[in-house]
């Protein structure tokens, strides 16, 4: 393998895999909030949080973490402002203390922050502005969940770089392609990516069995695993949709994320590892098909964009299939038929925000992913012409993508007009 895209794909790995507290987009805000309060240097009087409409979408309904209860901007960014710890980026709240929340709490009574809707801008991007006296401080983060692109202190900029998608990332995604990722994960040094797979593991399958043992949300990892049963197929559906419940509905245990989500994180990572102790795979084997699973959704979510009406879900699970089909000693053709399969089946499932439900689209997907597998082992899929699916893998994941970024924008509105009426 030519030994820059080596590099680049363990660069992407190390870029991508990374540990977040709660659902990254009201820990975004926070973190704004948090490097905006670093360059006021003391506690806002007013607070004006300009988000795009994905960031009030996947904000809306969601608890943020270490507050209990409390949902929504206004209690992301004031908590952010107040207790954040901007140098811990997506972990910007882990060190939140007992009066920080009475002080958040006290500063919401008084209606402190203004959420206003940013029009005709990227997908993920924030603005927050806090006051105090006459003092003023801004963040901005656009494309991508930890990517400032603007500081301001007093009207005067300080902080500043280009506005553009690729500067969200350090890394060249337009590299990605299935033979390739196939070819890496083939021939990765397991040593080069040992530790960040361990830690991927270790933390999503903490927060999955924390799911499973306590009440959040709608319970649905629990519920799978009561009335399915608790074989291989249920437990690879369950375990993430567990780890959702858990995540989004306020559990203070981190994840580690994949594409800027810790749902997709869990999702590309937990059904891989039930069936490697299903199949009782030597390591090394779970290791390179975790490889796979993580770069096939990278790949994915390349080409759909960071946010949109297109449910994470899927991507992260079609990366799921990919690598259950790898621990099973598919060639390429069938990982890539599997990858046709799934996509050709759930790709319509939509975002309309990050919320309980979300553990339920994890679990349709990987059920879907998996029954992809069994079909693409029979020599069994859906041909070109059939809808989305083209000619080969890699112009179908092209198909769906632009379907998701492009296709799907209107519909990304009009959900975000009805989630906002009364």
């Amino acid at each position: 393998m030519d030994q820059h895209v080596y590099e680049e794909y363990i660069a992407i790995l190390k870029e991508e895999l990374v540990p977040a507290l709660g659902c990254t987009e009201p820990i975004a805000i926070a973190y704004a909030a948090a490097k905006a309060r670093e360059i006021l240097g003391k506690l806002p009087e007013e607070i004006v949080v300009s988000c795009s409409g994905n960031i009030i979408k996947n904000v809306k309904a969601v608890i943020v973490p270490t507050t209990g209860d409390l949902k929504g901007i206004e209690t992301s960014a004031i908590l952010g402002a107040v207790g954040g710890n901007a140098e811990k980026k997506l972990e910007v709240l882990v060190d939140v203390t007992d009066e920080d929340l009475k002080i958040t709490r006290e500063l919401l009574k008084k209606k402190i922050c203004h959420v206003e809707l940013l029009e005709g801008v990227s997908n993920l991007q924030i603005i927050v502005e806090l006051k105090a006296g006459e003092d003023t401080a801004l963040a901005e983060i656009a494309f991508s969940h930890t990517n400032i692109v603007r500081l301001e202190k007093n009207g005067q900029v300080i902080f500043s770089k280009e506005m553009e998608a690729d500067s969200a990332a350090s890394t060249d995604r337009t590299l990605l392609n299935l033979k390739d990722i196939y070819e890496f994960a083939q021939t990765v040094k397991i040593d080069e990516i040992k530790d960040l797979i361990d830690r991927q593991l270790a933390y999503n399958m903490s927060i999955a069995k924390e799911g499973l043992t306590k009440s959040y949300g709608a319970n649905v990892g629990a519920t799978i695993l009561k009335y399915y049963g608790d074989d291989v197929r249920n437990r690879a559906k369950a375990l993430p949709a567990a780890g959702s419940d858990a995540r989004m509905n306020g559990c203070v245990l981190p994840v580690m994320i994949n594409s800027g989500s810790g749902n997709q994180g869990m999702t590309v990572s937990l059904p891989v590892a039930v069936f490697a102790d299903y199949l009782f795979a030597d390591k090394e084997k779970e290791y390179r098909a975790l490889v796979l699973s993580n770069l096939v959704a990278i790949y994915q979510k390349n080409e759909l964009g960071k946010l949109s009406a297109y449910c994470g879900a899927v991507s992260a699970a079609t990366g799921a299939g990919a690598g259950i089909a790898y621990l099973h000693g598919a060639d390429f053709d069938t990982i890539a038929e599997t990858i046709t399969n799934t996509l050709a089946n759930v790709s319509g499932i939509v975002c309309d925000g990050a919320k309980a439900s979300c553990a339920a689209k994890i679990a349709s997907s990987v059920d879907a992913a998996i029954m992809a597998y069994y079909m693409a082992a029979e020599h069994r899929g859906f041909q070109s012409g059939e809808g989305l699916v083209k000619k080969d893998v890699e112009a179908t994941i092209k198909s769906f993508g632009r379907m998701g970024r492009e296709g799907m924008r209107s519909t990304d509105v009009e959900i975000l007009k009805i989630m906002l009426e009364p």
